[in-house]
């Protein structure tokens, strides 16, 4: 994040134009799918002065569509660097569940006008009919466990079924994903028209080209960053009742171009729990031997990572995150955390470059001895000129973002707390149900929402 708005306003949309680049090949890709669904502009037509009675290239369209949206959805969220850097996690992620729930529905389409087709063909033999559709015909039985397997990952996605699975059988269900979407190639591609000629290059250019974009930039490159880098633990302490503090040491570090503010994927190796991979922020700003992490130990994999020794060999994958590219529109800027939300904001403090007075911080913990980086930030704020507010205490009512205390309502604090706040720039980090209450504070005190970011810890 650069401390200097007339910098910051110097650099382009970056973002912006990606997300018009994304979406317009998005559209493009569609157009050109619909063309070969179907083949002319007269069936076109037909199709649009009778749109109710199922035929078979309306069923093939929409199978068509859902599978561009479902490569355009694993592609979201595959790493790619320059969009990870150009869009962040959290609008990739929005993306990636928008495109799901699209591609999901027609999919779903795409199997009933199959089956109506089907059972409107031979209305004398619905069963026999359906399991020649699902079951005999070539590799449509791969099609329908495919299918079943995507439909399984959209349940697990559902926020009240989600909340009650850990991150690690969640992450699992989704990996299931990739071998659902696997599984409903063949039927498209193999013994039809899709797969022969030009229509067969186009099909498989884009499943090859996903394909090899996940295995690039999800399975080589950190394979590869990570026996460059060959980081070790060299500390793990205590930092707050609840909380750790992993230091880690390795070489050429100053290649994995990380900044202060972004996130890696860790996996600290040893036992099976070492293979899950967990997002976690740096809490210092990385050097070309160090790295640091602060960690709850009460969430997946914490109890692990508080086990863990000195010599512990750690793999990475990123780094990943927009903060460190935040495009401001002020001169000031206001940082809000909660709990270890407040990791990437001391990275980022400690990367120095702020103006005196340009930077509060408002820390928000449950109890005094929850407040992390204590003694570090009293030592930024007097280097650089940082106002620190820390906010300790039991919430004082559901939906609010305050602690017991405050008179005043959630907005009418914070315009206390941060008097200039509509001329200043909000990052926001921390659980997502008081981000949420953060964020309709600061509506109500009348900040845009174009100038809110928010860095959720959550999944």
């Amino acid at each position: 994040m650069s401390p200097s708005p007339a910098r910051a306003a110097a650099r382009p949309g970056i973002g912006r134009a990606v997300a018009r680049l994304f979406v317009l090949v998005g559209v493009a890709t569609l157009l050109v799918t619909t063309s070969i669904a179907y083949r002319s502009l007269g069936e076109l037509l037909d199709y649009l002065a009778d749109p109710l009675t199922p035929r078979l290239q309306e069923a093939l369209a929409t199978g068509l569509w859902s599978a561009n949206l479902m490569l355009l959805q694993v592609l979201t969220l595959a790493r790619l660097p320059w969009l990870e850097r150009a869009c962040g996690r959290d609008v990739l992620t929005r993306w990636h569940r928008q495109l799901g729930t699209w591609s999901v529905w027609l999919m779903l389409a795409h199997v009933l006008l199959f089956l109506v087709q089907r059972v409107s063909r031979e209305p004398d033999a619905v069963g026999a009919a359906l399991w020649q559709l699902f079951a005999v015909e070539p590799w449509m039985w791969a099609a329908s466990v495919g299918t079943l397997l995507v439909l399984l990952v959209v349940v697990s996605s559902i926020l009240e079924i989600r909340r009650w699975l850990r991150y690690e059988t969640w992450h699992l269900l989704h990996l299931w994903a990739y071998l659902g979407i696997g599984l409903a190639l063949p039927h498209q591609l193999v013994g039809g028209e899709l797969g022969r000629g030009w229509t067969g290059v186009y099909w498989w250019t884009l499943y090859l080209a996903t394909l090899a974009a996940v295995v690039w930039f999800r399975v080589v490159v950190p394979l590869r960053r990570t026996r460059r880098a060959a980081l070790r633990v060299e500390e793990v302490r205590e930092e707050a009742p609840g909380v750790v503090t992993v230091s880690m040491r390795g070489r050429h570090l100053d290649e994995l171009a990380a900044r202060p503010g972004q996130f890696f994927v860790w996996r600290f190796l040893g036992g099976r729990a070492g293979l899950r991979g967990h997002p976690y922020s740096l809490s210092a700003a990385p050097t070309d031997e160090h790295l640091r992490v602060t960690v709850s130990t009460e969430g997946d994999g914490g109890a692990h990572v508080a086990g863990l020794t000195a010599g512990t060999r750690v793999a990475v994958e990123g780094p990943y995150g927009a903060l460190a590219d935040l495009r401001r529109r002020h001169p000031r800027l206001l940082l809000l955390a909660a709990g270890v939300g407040i990791t990437p904001f001391r990275a980022l403090l400690g990367g120095g470059g702020f103006a005196p007075g340009e930077v509060t911080l408002i820390h928000r913990a449950a109890h005094p001895a929850h407040v992390l980086f204590e003694d570090e930030l009293a030592e930024l704020a007097a280097r650089d000129g940082i106002c620190v507010e820390v906010l300790t205490g039991p919430r004082r009512e559901r939906g609010s973002w305050l602690p017991e205390g405050p008179t005043g309502s959630d907005e009418d604090e914070l315009l206390r707390l941060v008097p200039d706040l509509l001329g200043r720039d909000v990052v926001v980090c921390g659980p997502v149900g008081w981000s949420a209450a953060v964020r309709r504070a600061l509506r109500r005190a009348g900040v845009a929402d174009r100038d809110v970011h928010t860095e959720q810890f959550g999944w």
